[in-house]
């Protein structure tokens, strides 16, 4: 069953009702959504030019905070001197649930909840709501700009009724974190 399981983080716009939580509940059901998928990926190989082996650097990283759902880990960008990128979630843990996704956001960490996916680039589903895990960041991202890390359940816009997201990238919730160099 899906459950907040988060402590008040004093953000207003954090609150789960319990009509949400009916709702995720009964998508969850249907859907047979497990309560843990484990995710379990290695480094991400990095395409390069280069014939000996290349450096793979850590451009930015941070952690996860709890906001509407616990969250732990870390977030950490990648490179290796070519225009390749990846999303890498390191020590990783939030609840599971339905249709969870990735998503790149422009509103700081601690901004209004409502409001991260109103300009945001999705990296895709969420492979596990525990483990580690890469997700390629597509070569027109600008990171400077889309610098929160968000696990985000489309679902909540839904429930909320909002207006449609505009989708940045075709590559293919809780804890939002700050990305910092």
């Amino acid at each position: 069953m899906f459950s907040s399981g988060a402590g008040d983080s004093a953000m207003p716009s954090d609150a789960v009702t319990d009509e949400m939580i009916d709702e995720m509940n009964a998508v969850m059901q249907q859907g047979g959504t497990p309560m843990v998928a484990l995710a379990s990926d290695d480094m991400p190989a990095m395409k390069s030019p280069m014939t000996e082996s290349p450096e793979i650097e850590t451009l930015v990283e941070g952690s996860f905070i709890a906001r509407s759902h616990p969250a732990e880990g870390t977030a950490v960008v990648l490179n290796d001197g070519t225009e390749q990128r990846f999303l890498r979630f390191e020590n990783f843990a939030t609840d599971n649930g339905p249709d969870l996704n990735v998503y790149l956001s422009t509103v700081p960490a601690d901004g209004p909840v409502g409001d991260f996916d109103d300009d945001f680039v999705d990296l895709g589903d969420l492979k596990g709501n525990i483990g580690p895990q890469n997700y390629e960041i597509p070569t027109e991202v600008d990171l400077g700009r889309y610098s929160t890390v968000v696990i985000w359940c489309p679902l909540r816009r839904r429930v909320r009724r909002r207006r449609p997201h505009r989708r940045l990238s075709s590559a293919g919730g809780p804890g939002p974190r700050q990305l910092r160099s």
